[in-house]
């Protein structure tokens, strides 16, 4: 049995989107591809030669593809702040009338055109084609019991640098002895191990690592579904799947 997970962290307008793709294979996942791409057509080109017609796969894509709401906050945007506040891990909030509202809405549209339907709800390890919404800040704080978000994003350089290379460790250290096991990045020998120390060079790297934790999440969602995973929202409001606390 094979299945592949997809992470995209995407660009919201015009930014450049992280890429990776991982496969169950033999009980373990494997990384088989991390990448970033600029232009939604080349991620779409990406994504076709990652997974074939009809393969099975869950692409776990982070940002709003169901927007319902004409104005204000979705539904699941307010309760990622209402259990994930505390950690600073509150999501921005979506509706209709946002610059990039159109940009991610189609994106999700594009997908469901490739057979990839919305999973709000699944069926543990059942082989087929999915995609949901994922947001790597509470993942991070659930999946390493973290007691707030690293802040890799904003702040100093320097400082950027380090809750990056804390994230990277976590990747490596801890993710292989999880269920389901990521084979241990650290013997791929094309998996980057050097956090740069320049701005556009350590955000392209911030990219790819989120969206190696949005292919985690995809994979931890279809293998454990509801019983280990958070589900903020649904089908109807838009929705987030964020793995629990463990």
């Amino acid at each position: 049995m094979t299945m592949k997970f997809i992470g995209i962290d995407l660009g919201w307008r015009s930014q450049p989107s992280g890429l990776c793709c991982l496969e169950w294979i033999d009980g373990q996942l494997q990384l088989l591809d991390l990448d970033r791409k600029e232009a939604i057509a080349d991620i779409f080109t990406w994504i076709d030669r990652s997974v074939q017609p009809d393969e099975p796969a869950i692409i776990a894509v982070d940002a709003p593809t169901l927007i319902p709401n004409p104005t204000g906050s979705r539904l699941p945007d307010k309760l990622s702040h209402k259990y994930f506040g505390k950690y600073h891990a509150g999501c921005y909030p979506a509706n209709q009338n946002l610059p990039f509202a159109d940009r991610t809405i189609n994106f999700g549209l594009e997908l469901e055109s490739r057979g990839f339907a919305h999973a709000p709800t699944i069926e543990p390890q059942k082989l087929s084609r999915y995609q949901i919404e994922v947001f790597p800040h509470p993942a991070i704080v659930n999946l390493f019991n973290l007691e707030r978000i690293l802040k890799y994003k904003k702040g100093r350089l320097s400082d950027r640098r380090l809750e990056l290379i804390k994230l990277q460790n976590y990747l490596l250290d801890i993710l292989p002895s999880f269920s389901p096991p990521l084979r241990s990045l650290r013997l791929c020998g094309s998996f980057l191990l050097e956090i740069p120390t320049t701005g556009a060079d350590l955000k392209a790297t911030e990219d790819k690592l989120d969206s190696l934790v949005c292919a985690y999440v995809a994979a931890y969602w279809w293998y454990w579904g509801e019983e280990r995973n958070l589900v903020l929202g649904d089908r109807t409001t838009g929705y987030i799947i964020i793995p629990q606390r463990i």
